[in-house]
């Protein structure tokens, strides 16, 4: 079994961040704080022009928070340090003065959902179906919420958080805005991500970097906020009711 990581290179102006872990591109504290560093980096780096985030392996783009992860929290500290991990990574994002493409070419769960969301153009594959599954294990999508929400809407993000353990397809997820296109294969959806990015090295980084600072206007307050979010989480996840609904999960998934 290949061992996790998060892989960065620069080719042409365009910067690829991906990443992999063999339990369904799930994401612990370390590759978290790794993802949000190499997308910073490649926010700073002259010789990038555009950011392509995708991950590696398998069918599922991304299943969210390290399960193993969340299970072994004991007290707060480690708990919020731990949610925190989505939050530096959101705020990578939207921070970066370049436009972030996710290539998202499987499911997304909880946190992988937080991701394609906050990414700034995202394209997927038909069947990359997503769900927001953390009130089905006792906490709540805090930390991504803000990010969700500004994507696809108030109703949508209700949806999706009420309904934890039920899927929604790719159609919907385009439907709603998460996804601007959709294809049928790998190959298609990676040469159309291909011409977008080469197209964007050609654009003007200036015209960009103000464009993008555009599109977030309103969430200056994120750096905070979602650190707050991180602490309602963080105390939830050490409830009786939390730990006996993960514990009831854990079960059901052996």
């Amino acid at each position: 079994m290949e061992k996790e990581y998060v892989k960065s290179t620069i080719l042409n102006g365009i910067a690829t961040i991906s990443f992999y872990h063999p339990q369904s591109n799930s994401l612990p504290t370390n590759l978290l704080n790794q993802l949000a560093d190499e997308i910073t980096k490649a926010g700073e780096d002259d010789n990038a022009k555009v950011i392509i985030l995708k991950s590696d392996g398998g069918n599922t783009f991304c299943a969210g928070a390290s399960f193993d992860e969340l299970i072994s929290i004991k007290d707060f500290e480690t708990g919020k340090r731990f949610f925190s991990g989505f939050a530096m990574v959101i705020n990578a994002i939207r921070k970066a003065p370049k436009f972030v493409i996710a290539r998202v070419h499987g499911k997304a769960v909880g946190g992988g959902v937080g991701i394609a969301s906050a990414a700034d153009y995202t394209l997927a594959v038909d069947d990359a179906a997503i769900k927001l599954s953390e009130l089905a294990v006792g906490i709540g999508p805090f930390v991504v919420g803000p990010a969700v929400e500004r994507k696809i809407g108030t109703a949508a993000f209700t949806s999706l958080t009420i309904n934890a353990t039920e899927w929604h397809n790719a159609t919907w997820a385009k439907e709603k805005g998460l996804y601007a296109a959709l294809f049928k294969t790998l190959e298609e959806l990676d040469a159309a991500i291909t011409v977008l990015a080469i197209n964007l090295t050609k654009s003007n980084p200036e015209a960009m970097k103000i464009l993008k600072k555009i599109f977030w206007k309103g969430t200056e307050n994120w750096d905070t906020l979602l650190l707050e979010r991180a602490e309602i989480s963080g105390q939830l996840v050490l409830s009786e009711f939390t730990s006996n609904a993960i514990n009831k999960f854990k079960t059901k998934t052996k």
